[in-house]
């Protein structure tokens, strides 16, 4: 299925709304909602839904990811208007109703259903288990479902997730006057890695600088349609048991192992169980999908956390044990590259 992108807001919210009174309000985001991009909040005749608006002059992640350049669709565009998102497994709830795309300026809007009250509350207290296990179980129908399927054109090429969180990217950012406050603080957290654990610090930046080797190692194994960021901020669990995953921002085909490591590594502190038994949980709903990882699973595990400390090692040096967690599994690994 090939699906419309509207040529402006306007045309997609007077289509949405067939002749229903429209209002329209700027939404504050929440503390989980890192990147550029400006939401609204849209009602159409009551009903609530959500405005997000991306472009590569709004949001520091696409700049960081080259997403959305040199006239390219932004990668959630894309996954809309191929019908991507229209397969995934029915457990998954994107939440889009509507896009429209304005090639002058590059920016896209997304329609989405407002799916707030099903969305993880903010702050730092433990999930609870029943729904961590759906997220995962949720995450493997989707691997499954896309086992077969090629890379389609477009998406995210697999060393720039590498290459997005570094200092790097931070004096990009300065140097083109932009002060998002991640990108400001990504090179205060390498420093305190070069400090806290100097021998990772320097295979990480290895890697971001020149994430091929382990772009090389990661091909050896099978993938599939991975979603890049099953952060907590970007998740929810509906009534009727589905879950809700939002921000398309960094989709490609890749190693399912990418995707679990990212969320042991973004979530690890509200986790409710072990690192090593969530990964473990994985494996098994993916064997219950029909997929067999007896010939690949610990070799794409061990490089996939080493990829998710490339990304995110910068995060961890405020707690020793897990920073201690990570540095042991990664070391062996990144040498052995």
């Amino acid at each position: 299925m090939v699906r419309e992108l509207h040529g402006s807001v306007d045309e997609l919210l007077r289509a949405m709304a067939g002749g229903r009174v429209v209002t329209r309000e700027p939404l504050t985001k929440n503390a989980d909602s890192l990147s550029g991009s400006p939401f609204e909040r849209v009602l159409v005749d009551g009903q609530p839904y959500v405005l997000k608006h991306i472009g590569h002059d709004l949001d520091w992640i696409m700049r960081a990811l080259d997403d959305g350049v040199d006239g390219a669709l932004p990668r959630a565009a894309i996954m809309w208007q191929t019908g991507l998102l229209d397969e995934l497994p029915p457990v998954i709830d994107h939440t889009i109703v509507a896009m429209a795309y304005d090639p002058a300026t590059g920016h896209c809007a997304i329609l989405m259903r407002d799916a707030g009250p099903a969305l993880v509350p903010t702050g730092s207290s433990v999930i609870p288990f029943a729904q961590h296990r759906a997220f995962l179980e949720h995450m493997a129908a989707m691997h499954a479902t896309f086992w077969d399927k090629d890379a389609h054109p477009g998406l995210l090429p697999p060393g720039a997730r590498y290459t997005a969180l570094t200092p790097a990217m931070s004096a990009r950012e300065a140097a083109a006057g932009h002060h998002d406050p991640i990108p400001e603080y990504v090179p205060n957290g390498w420093a305190a890695l070069r400090e806290a654990a100097p021998q990772a610090y320097h295979l990480a930046l290895a890697l971001a600088t020149d994430p091929a080797p382990l772009v090389r190692a990661l091909a050896e194994t099978p993938a599939t349609l991975i979603h890049g960021d099953w952060k907590y901020g970007n998740l929810g669990s509906t009534v009727d048991g589905r879950t809700v995953l939002l921000d398309w921002g960094w989709p490609g085909r890749d190693g399912p192992c990418v995707d679990v490591g990212w969320y042991l590594a973004v979530n690890c502190d509200r986790l409710p169980e072990s690192k090593e038994d969530a990964a473990t949980a994985v494996r098994a709903a993916l064997e219950r999908h029909g997929v067999s990882t007896m010939d690949w699973w610990d070799r794409q595990l061990e490089l996939a956390l080493l990829g998710a400390f490339v990304q995110l090692g910068w995060s961890k040096t405020h707690d020793p044990v897990e920073l201690e967690w990570w540095t042991s599994r990664v070391l062996p690994v990144g040498k052995a590259l």
